[in-house]
């Protein structure tokens, strides 16, 4: 019986985080670019994770625009496993980018080189803010701006400020 329980708790958890984000235009985009090979995480569950290294896949200008406190910039173009070398390989790891398609493809080298706790948040940094959540510059300075990444991706971002 609790591993019935178990199990259907376990197949319906990526629905749950599915579900979460409120523009249903936007979840449509997400769940056609997304492989679905990291486990999600969404914004409301990563807010109470406590002891987790964020990672920020997106590039070095857009992370100095603002970023998740205590985030990691890894970058995608020039990804390297030597920039996490000194995270443990049973921690708890979210990656993040501007949408969520970057970051689950650092995910998946995170996951093949052996980390074991890898998790792609939902909707990425956009979702963050449109959560209002903060985020801080790389003085440590909580910001309202928001890298844009493009225009074509800039109309998901409904809060904060958008910057080129």
């Amino acid at each position: 019986m609790l591993k019935n329980i178990l199990t259907l708790f376990f197949l319906t958890l990526p629905f749950a985080v599915l579900s979460q984000i409120k523009n249903p235009e936007y979840k449509e985009i997400l769940d056609d670019l997304y492989q679905h090979s990291v486990p999600l995480i969404s914004v409301d569950s990563l807010k109470h994770l406590k002891n987790v290294y964020l990672l920020d896949a997106r590039e070095k200008e857009e992370y100095n625009v603002s970023h998740l406190k205590n985030a990691r910039n890894v970058g995608y173009i020039w990804f390297d496993m030597r920039r996490v070398v000194n995270i443990p390989k049973d921690a708890d790891v979210v990656v993040y980018c501007s949408v969520g398609y970057r970051s689950e493809k650092i995910a998946e080298k995170l996951i093949k080189n052996g980390f074991q706790k890898v998790h792609n948040l939902y909707g990425g940094i956009f979702e963050w803010v449109n959560e209002h959540q903060p985020v801080y510059k790389t003085n440590g300075v909580q910001t309202s701006e928001i890298h844009t990444y493009n225009k074509n991706w800039s109309k998901w971002i409904t809060n904060g400020t958008k910057v080129n």
